[in-house]
């Protein structure tokens, strides 16, 4: 975690607008306008890039992918270029924490899989291309999206070190933490062979 140079003030406002960004359900908004159906009676009902797919439509899924990644990074970078790298990372942390818990669907969001890796991507690029790499060859792997989200949050911290990116070590720790949190059922389901491959239906 960088030092704490910005005032309370800025930060409390950056932690607000991160939220508020991050909450926003690009998934479910997209499902609806393309009358792809109500996302929370589809496959597992989540609200993020894997379920949008399971509708059938891989461009709704690629777009929820990019807006769910982007509005993370986008709100990260505009703390970072107005206010100062705590911000950037209070911003980013919020942004995640509001896809997960949107004010909007009663605090019931997505994994946060893809608002991680654009996080990554904004504040320690190589960090969220190895990032992305991981969760690439885990998914051609094992073909499961969330067996790919929780390799590669467990690779997060390590890449971090190993490309010295300690800036954002903090932050990266609890990302992991919550990715792991938000995917337990995932874990159970791995664990007994009854998690869904990606595409399936």
């Amino acid at each position: 975690m960088p030092p704490i140079e910005t005032s309370l003030t800025l930060l409390i406002l950056w932690a607000v607008l991160g939220y508020l960004l991050g909450s926003v359900p690009f998934g479910m908004v997209l499902a609806r306008a393309m009358n792809l159906g109500n996302l929370r009676e589809i496959g597992s009902g989540n609200i993020g890039a894997t379920n949008v797919l399971r509708t059938g439509s891989k461009k709704a899924a690629a777009a929820t992918l990019l807006l769910d990644g982007g509005k993370g990074a986008a709100v990260a970078l505009l703390a970072r270029y107005l206010t100062g790298e705590d911000a950037a990372q209070i911003a980013g942390l919020m942004a995640f924490l509001g896809h997960c818990y949107p004010v909007w669907l009663r605090f019931r969001g997505g994994k946060g899989v893809a608002t991680f890796l654009g996080l990554l991507l904004a504040l320690a690029w190589p960090v969220g291309v190895a990032c992305c790499l991981t969760w690439l060859v885990a998914a051609l792997w094992k073909r499961m999206s969330s067996f790919a989200a929780i390799t590669a949050a467990a690779m997060s911290t390590i890449w971090v070190i190993l490309l010295g990116q300690g800036q954002i070590f903090l932050l990266a720790a609890i990302l992991t933490l919550l990715v792991y949190w938000r995917h337990r059922s995932n874990i159970a389901r791995i664990r007994a062979g009854t998690e869904p491959k990606i595409g399936q239906k």
